[in-house]
């Protein structure tokens, strides 16, 4: 079969963007400056309130990827085994690049992406005008099109949701927080223009959960 898993990473627009009925709503039970914090952070976990700054893609077999990223300026590099490209764009771009790549694939494998990944990406890419070209939210009690690698392993919600980090440690993967790179630490790295940091952190996930998908695919995976 041909796959690929895929991952995006997402950045809050800054409170400042919306107009005071929006921040209003948007802080409506921030009674605390602690609470007001994590109600700032939480605007990169909605596609009306943040926007993607990178879509990671890895072909679980051949090992060969791509990462779509932002940046300030034109960018474009390799990794050092060769196996994965790194380019530049805007969101719309980002978006056009992933739509047409996920055309070419019969499953497509995420760790919650039913819940988050997804819908992400496709509210985005119609608040920017690009047309999806597949439903990445086919019949949820099925792996035979869209993997959610969390959906599995709790057994549609049988158990206790965990973090990628926590799974991956679980099953002697490597972890892609290894490095010290967190989801809290994005807004930070992309307002210092590290980019390419970014990138390779997205690229990171998507590959820890290409292992973790090799792993269930062997122990749990009952194909019909």
């Amino acid at each position: 079969m041909n796959r690929v898993v895929f991952d995006i990473e997402t950045l809050g627009f800054p409170l400042d963007s919306f107009d005071e009925k929006q921040q209003e709503y948007l802080l409506k039970f921030a009674k605390t400056e602690e609470e007001r914090t994590e109600a700032i952070q939480k605007l990169a976990l909605t596609p009306l309130t943040g926007h993607i700054i990178a879509i990671g893609m890895v072909n679980p077999d051949s090992k060969h990827g791509k990462v779509w990223f932002r940046s300030d300026k034109p960018d474009s590099f390799t990794s050092d085994d060769g196996l994965v490209e790194y380019v530049s764009a805007e969101e719309k771009e980002i978006l056009e690049g992933f739509w047409d790549a996920i055309t070419h694939y019969n499953q497509f494998i995420t760790f919650n992406g039913r819940s988050f990944d997804c819908p992400f990406v496709m509210l985005r890419s119609a608040i920017l005008g690009v047309k999806p070209t597949r439903n990445l939210l086919p019949y949820r009690y099925s792996h035979q099109e869209h993997c959610d690698l969390l959906e599995q392993l709790t057994f549609y919600s049988a158990f206790r949701k965990f973090s990628l980090d926590f799974y991956c440690k679980a099953f002697g993967i490597r972890s892609p927080k290894s490095d010290g790179i967190t989801g809290l630490d994005l807004g930070p790295l992309f307002e210092a223009g590290r980019f390419r940091d970014i990138a390779e952190y997205c690229i990171g996930d998507v590959q820890a959960t290409a292992e973790l998908f090799a792993l269930w695919q062997q122990f749990l995976a009952f194909e019909k």
